[in-house]
Order: C-alpha cells, then structure tokens, then sequence
C-alpha cells in the first residue's frame, strides 16, 4: 500500500490549561477546556488549532489522493443521469422533484391533474422550485421544508447556508415563481398551513429554537404583515420538550406535538380559528407518548405506549374525549405510526428490524388487514410521501444495501404492488453482492442481529477484512439503503456489516429501553460482540476489522475504542458525542436538558456513575494497544459541538505521544468552513467526501485494489 511521506512537523499540540471538574465529590482533570470558551469563530486560538488540525490531515493522507479520486470517480459513476422521486397528488396537482447528474440538489415540478382520485396529467410541467437556484455560494445549502398551500398558490420553504440548522423562512407565489417579501429568520424544522381568513391573507405557522436549539414554541405568521407581528400559537416552558406542527392530511386538523424522550402532549388547532387556540388531545403523563393523526369527518388516531410497551392505536372523538381501544399491542411488533386514507389507515411497524406495513380498512382498525414486506434480503419497504386523503392506492418504496430505490404503488383495497419506477445505478449489479442478517450472542446472552453484505466472489471463511457500521440510540433504526459508496468496497472484497444494536430502535422500544441510562453499556457490549463473533466464528479476518459511526454512532466508536481497542485496526468517529458529561452538565448548549432522559441528569449521582464509566474523554483508552483512528468534526455542528472531537484528540494525543506520532495513527479532519452535521450538502460534494474516508479505510484494511481481495 502507499506509505505517507514524513511530515515536517508533528500533529498540532494543544494548549493545556489545569482545570478540574468536580460533582458529587468525583474531580475530574480537563485541562481542554479552555476549547469551550465561546463560539469556535470568535475564538482565535481554537480556530487556528482547528486549522492546524485540517492542515496535519491534508498532509498526512496526501498520498491517499489518486485512491481518493479513483474511488469518487466510482461513486459518481453510479449516480444516475436523471433521479426521479415517487408522485404525490394533491387536489390540483402532482408533485414530483428530479435530480440531475451533475447537480448537487433536486428540482420540485408539478403538473395539473385530471382526476383527482388518479396521478394522471395532461400539463406541461412547471418548475416549483429549483433548489440549485438558491445556491448562494457559501458552500452549504440544505432545502428544510417545502409545503405547498391547501389552494396550491404559495410554497412555504426554508434553507439554512450555514449548516447549523438554523433556518430561513420564505414564500414563493407559484402562480407567478416569484418570492414574496416575507422573510422570517431562525425557523426550526416543522411548519403548517393555517386557513385563510374571509378577505385576508393565509397564515403559516412554524417553531422556533431557543438558544439551547430546542424548538420551544409554535408562531404565526400572516403574509403581508412584519415578523414583529407574528404571535405565539403555543409556548413549551418545560426545557425537556420540544414541539412540532403540522397539518394532518385530512386538511382539517393542525396538531401540535411536543415530546421528550419519555412524555409527550399533542394539542389539536382548528386550521380556520381565526384565533388558532390550541386544544389538549390527552394531556400530559409521565411516561406517556403519543402521536395523533385524524380521519376527516371522524376520529383522531393515536398512536401511544398508554397500557402498552410496543405502543397500541386508540382512538378519541374530540379533545376531551376518552380515548378507546382501537388496535391493541402487538407484544413483538413496535407500532411506529399510521397514516389515514379515506377507507383504510396504512400502520406501520418494526419486527426483529424489519418494516412491515399493514393495510387497515377503516372500518375495521382491530383486524389483520393485509401485510406488506420488502421484496429484498436485509431490505427496507417505507410507505412514500402520500398527500391526497382521497387517494385509492399509495406510493412506496423499497430498496436494501445493494438495492437502489423501488418506486412502487399499492393498491389500498386489493393490496396489490405494482413497480412504477427503479432508480438507476450505472454499472451496478445487486445481483453481483450477497445480503444475511446472522445473530450473535452479547456477554448478557441478548441476541444481536447484523446485516452482512459482501461480494458474492467473497468468501466468509476468515480470509477478508470487514467493516463495521453502528448507532445504537434514540430507538432511532438506521435505515439499510442503497448508498453509492458501499460498493467500492465490496467490490474490493470487504464484508460489510450493519450492528443492530441496544439503544436503537431495531427491535422496538424494548429494544431502546435496554440500551439507554444505566444500560448504555448494552450498546457497547453488542457492537463489540458482533466483531468478535464475526472472527470467532471464522467469518472474517480477526486482525482486518474497522469500526465505523457518526454522532451518538461516534460516541459508541469511543466507547469500544476505549474498551477493546485490540479488537479494531481502525476507527473512524464521525463527529463524536465523546465528552458526555461535561456536555450533559452543561445546560446552555444544545441537546443537553432534553437528552437527559436518553444519557442522564449528572446531577443525579447514579446517573454522573453510568455516564462517567463509558465516557471516552474521561477513559483514554489503554496506552500502546490503541488502534489508527480517524475523527472528524465541524464549526457550524450545532448538535455536537466541535469542541468534543478537538477536546478528545487532544487528550488521547498528550496521554499516548508514541502512538500519536504514527503517520496515521491519530487525525482528526476539522471543517472549518461551512459544513453540517452530517458533512456536506450537496450530492457531489459528500461524495468527495465518503470517497476521502473510504480511501483512509481501505488503506488501513490493506486493500486498494479494484476487485475482491
């Protein structure tokens, strides 16, 4: 493999500073905290280390460049000259968005209807909203909502420049492509349509973030008139909440949801109240969640854990009214939502990690319906985006790993899928590529699915190298979709393996119960037990196996970095949560009070011990044994702040100067300049992106050739 050429200069040595912490008489040593001081731009020191940071990394994996581009060149190859989403409908239109080749961002078109109750058109074509055109040159773009009117006249959109998730707010008139004057500043992620009142202008409703990032209150803003006139519709004083809305797809029901990860309320607003007044659907309860949807002329529906641990489906008449039995729990399957149609509601559920969707007449909620799978090995069937109650059949999609996206309609009272589409992948086969989900046991005897993909000219008999992918929170399950990176490294042999682990939501909430608070070390235990039953069992090559995962998916990568760091030869943290208790101590920051209920409160002395036994700045991991790792972070993440990532590398450098010397022992690839939490925006640069971070992987893997190894 190539070899780095010697840098004159060693990795960035920060400053260290003496500062202790101390709660419940435990102190803990921090002498980076000085990284904390203030916003990374108006911090002059801590931008130049940063930029000391991304410079050591250019240097260190300059000889990683033609592999780098080699790969890119694969992965934009198999980008398709013309991406097509599936259709939604509305009373007037049908909406789709079409992404060029070589575009980063898609463009919204519509075409009029000549039967609402079908897609088909009889129009040319015309453009909603081309999200390239809003480019404006700072080298992040990310298209927040897009929501068209009830009349079809106006698109309510937002973007954020940035990538710290603040968005902007505006309005385009579609009858004329123009935007309005109306501009309306740090908007968070939910927005709804309200009615237009007799005479006057529509009113859009939208939330905005407090200081800490949490989305705390639901405003209204009326076209025509001045931001300083918008009102409060609802205000979330309870710092562990944070509120959404929307308008249900019955056009007659705005719901307003606020949740933390234990409790929730939902309020019902008329959307032609002229006043908006907000009415409680069930209240508040301490460990009870739910979710509304409504059935025109009829029911909300309720989605909730009241009663149930893998949530049930009740019904209630009106805010105030008793909630009823309408669909009970199923103990095995984890009921993740439901959509209502005009006769049936499509539920959606989660059963030992797989989607399933479950056509429900409406008459008939408590009834087995007819149940829809993915087609594919390890595959992941979704139910589309479906705007039109009125609608007889409704999109899906299905797709897995190695298969790119299916674009189907189901027929709502027949059940019947027919395909409408397949996303093109040029050069790719799927049926070159093998898909399994084997089980291993945790040191707990919890049985921990994996999705195995690999070449099917690779043999699993202890021979390849495998890489590791990871989450593990939030009961959030990582979807398996097809990715144009992934094959660039199966097709060089490596055993691609996804960990369905505790903390996610692979296996419905019991599976999140089991994997949060006191029992996060759960989740760590099975990332660990997937590879090591993976080279046990003589699967793959024990000494040829990287871990890989981003944000509460990096935290898990310190946490087995710090554990058995003889298990991996590389880890890559994409922008770590590492610095647990610092950051959850620390209630000015984001996502600190209302992730208590995922991490803990360090105010609580049980909970300080759970989180200080697994947080990896306060663990450094054995020194001498310690793997080649790769971290990456950024100035505009808003919800990991860059300073965790710095604050770590930093300290495993200064605790193991040895290992750190290596050439590619310890980088961490700082973005300075715009970029989000998730990496870059557009379509082509994250490409580049995943190419630079596979190169690194692969390198480290020995393998950088262009076939199974």
């Amino acid at each position: 493999m190539p070899t780095p050429d010697p840098a004159p200069d060693g990795p960035p040595v920060a400053r260290r500073t003496p500062h202790e912490h101390v709660a419940h008489g435990v102190a803990r040593p921090d002498p980076y905290f000085w990284m904390s001081d203030a916003d990374p731009e108006e911090h002059p020191e801590l931008m130049a280390h940063l930029t000391a940071e991304r410079e050591w990394y250019d240097v260190s994996t300059a000889h990683l460049d033609s592999l780098s581009l080699r790969l890119r060149s694969e992965m934009e190859a198999r980008v398709p000259e013309q991406q097509r989403s599936s259709t939604w409908s509305r009373m007037r239109f049908s909406y789709y968005t079409e992404t060029a080749k070589n575009r980063d961002y898609p463009v919204i078109w519509r075409e009029s209807r000549h039967d609402p109750a079908t897609s088909a058109t009889k129009s040319v074509a015309e453009v909603v909203l081309d999200v390239n055109s809003l480019d404006v040159g700072t080298g992040y773009l990310d298209l927040g909502l897009s929501i068209v009117s009830p009349d079809e006249d106006l698109l309510a959109y937002t973007i954020d420049t940035a990538g710290d998730e603040r968005f902007t707010l505006r309005f385009r008139d579609l009858r004329t492509g123009e935007d309005l004057p109306d501009v309306v500043e740090n908007v968070g992620y939910s927005g709804a349509w309200a009615g237009r009142r007799p005479g006057g202008s529509p009113t859009f409703l939208y939330t905005v973030p407090d200081d800490a990032w949490r989305s705390e209150r639901i405003r209204a803003h009326r076209l025509g008139t001045t931001v300083e006139e918008d009102r409060d519709v609802l205000v979330e004083e309870d710092r562990r909440f944070e509120v959404t809305v929307r308008l249900t797809r019955s056009q007659q029901a705005i719901v307003v949801h606020s949740e933390s990860r234990e409790t929730s309320e939902c309020w019902y607003v008329d959307p032609d109240d002229p006043d908006l007044v907000p009415r409680s659907l069930g209240g508040r309860r301490d460990g009870v969640i739910y979710s509304v949807e409504h059935q025109r002329d009829g029911d909300f529906l309720l989605v909730t854990n009241d009663d149930a641990v893998e949530f049930r489906l009740v019904s209630c008449a009106a805010p105030g009214e008793p909630w009823v039995e309408a669909r009970p729990e199923e103990p095995t399957e984890r009921l993740d939502r439901v959509d209502a149609f005009a006769g049936h509601v499509v539920a959606s559920y989660r059963h030992a990690g797989d989607n399933t969707l479950r056509i429900l007449d409406a008459g008939d909620l408590a009834g087995p319906g007819r149940v829809l799978t993915t087609r594919f090995p390890g595959g992941e069937l979704w139910l589309g985006r479906n705007t039109w109650y009125d609608a007889t059949s409704v999109a899906v999609t299905d797709q897995s790993l190695t298969e790119p996206l299916v674009h189907a309609t189901v027929e709502l009272a027949a059940g019947t899928v027919a395909d409408h589409h397949r996303d093109d992948a040029p050069g790719h086969d799927p049926a070159a590529y093998v898909t399994e989900v084997r089980t291993f046991p945790s040191p707990d005897g919890t049985a921990v699915p994996a999705t195995i993909v690999r070449h099917r000219d690779t043999p699993l008999d202890g021979t390849a190298p495998a890489l590791l992918f990871g989450y593990g929170a939030y009961e959030y399950a990582w979807e398996r979709e097809w990715e144009e990176p992934l094959p660039s490294f199966l097709d060089r042999g490596v055993v691609f393996v996804r960990t369905h682990i505790r903390g996610g939501g692979e296996g419905g909430r019991r599976w999140w119960l089991d994997g949060r608070l006191h029992t996060k070390q759960h989740t760590f235990d099975d990332h660990i037990a997937v590879a090591d039953g993976l080279a046990a069992g003589g699967l793959v090559d024990p000494t040829r196996i990287v871990s890989r995962g981003l944000s509460a998916g990096g935290l898990l990568q310190g946490a087995v970095f710090t554990q058995r760091p003889d298990r991996w030869c590389a880890v890559v943290a994409e922008v770590p949560f590492v610095d647990v208790i610092t950051s959850m101590s620390d209630e000015t920051i984001p996502l600190t009070v209302n992730e208590w209920e995922e991490w803990g409160d360090p105010r609580d002395r049980d909970d300080f011990d759970a989180m200080l036994a697994y947080s990896p700045y306060d663990n450094p991991a054995p020194v001498g044994v310690r793997p080649d790792l790769l971290v990456t972070g950024a100035v505009h993440d808003t919800r990991v702040l860059v300073r965790e990532p710095a604050k770590w590398v930093a300290m495993l450098r200064d605790t193991d100067p040895e290992w750190a010397r290596k050439p590619l022992g310890c980088l961490f690839r700082a973005e300075t300049g715009t970029g989000s939490h998730v990496g870059p925006s557009g379509r082509l640069d994250h490409l580049r992106y995943e190419a630079d971070v596979a190169a690194w992987i692969l390198d480290r893997l020995g393998v950088t050739g262009t076939g199974p190894s």
